[in-house]
């Protein structure tokens, strides 16, 4: 009896010891499956960081671009700003030019009035029609054009003058005659200014000073052809250089100097009648 209530005690004992030995490896399977299965969420949880990751790189970039792109448009509207208001600027210095040049013809108008009339026989009289045609002077570069209560024609200095100088070109003198002959046609009686202009290249090997004396030669030399072989009066004409104060475009450019670079006859509303 005693054995077998031992044998039986040895079975009880062992038979726990084996079912643990036979569940082990299922346990151990669990574990590794679960263990798997962390790793796969891991990694996915991984794939969907490094996804967005590359999105954000991705607008990231998209944003560097757009803020460039607007930081050069922002440059370029400074640009154009700081143009428009530089040309603004040239635009109100030229239009005080221009009336100071008004009030300049205006005095030297009076001047001369006062002048004419200590002399006697003479008068002037203001003539509103004087805008009303152009004179009609067929002339190669030869422009006529109203500015304000004037007429201006152009005579450009390239064709008049030698380089630089106040001597007159081969034919030259024709040019002036030409073109005086049909102001004087249109307007017999009007105070004619003979102005000389320049460009604003600086004076290199010349006998003139300055553009203002330069500028004031050239339109001497004009006025005395006017006064000698058009016969016009002394005092329906008067003198001014104005260097390259007032030019009528850039300078920057060839065919900008040669339009700067003239000599203009104007035409002012004033006129002079002999009296009786």
């Amino acid at each position: 009896m005693r054995r077998f209530a031992l044998a039986q005690w040895l079975v009880a004992l062992t038979l726990p010891l084996l079912a643990g030995c036979a569940e082990n490896p299922l346990v151990l399977k669990g574990q590794l499956d679960k263990s798997q299965q962390q790793q796969l969420a891991s990694a996915r949880q991984r794939d969907e960081l490094q996804t967005r990751a590359s999105s954000l790189d991705r607008d990231n970039q998209e944003l560097v671009t757009r803020l460039t792109q607007e930081q050069q448009r922002a440059k370029v509207m400074e640009d154009q700003v700081a143009m428009l208001r530089e040309q603004l600027s040239g635009t109100a210095a030229q239009l005080a030019r221009l009336g100071e040049d008004k009030k300049s013809g205006e005095q030297k108008v009076q001047a001369l009035t006062a002048s004419l009339q200590r002399q006697g026989g003479t008068t002037i009289t203001p003539n509103n029609s004087l805008l009303q045609a152009l004179p009609a002077v067929n002339l190669p570069d030869v422009y006529a054009r109203r500015d304000g209560d004037v007429i201006r024609v152009e005579l450009p200095s390239y064709r008049l003058f030698e380089a630089g100088n106040a001597r007159l070109l081969p034919g030259a003198q024709q040019t002036i005659a030409a073109a005086a002959t049909e102001i004087l046609r249109m307007y017999p009686d009007q105070i004619i200014g003979v102005e000389g202009h320049t460009d604003s290249d600086p004076m290199r090997n010349s006998a003139w000073r300055n553009q203002h004396h330069l500028s004031l030669g050239q339109a001497l030399a004009v006025y005395d052809v006017l006064l000698t072989q058009v016969r016009v009066p002394a005092q329906q004409l008067f003198v001014a250089g104005h260097g390259a104060n007032h030019p009528l475009y850039s300078n920057a450019t060839t065919p900008g100097k040669q339009r700067n670079a003239r000599v203009e006859l104007v035409i002012y509303p004033e006129t002079v009648r002999k009296g009786p």
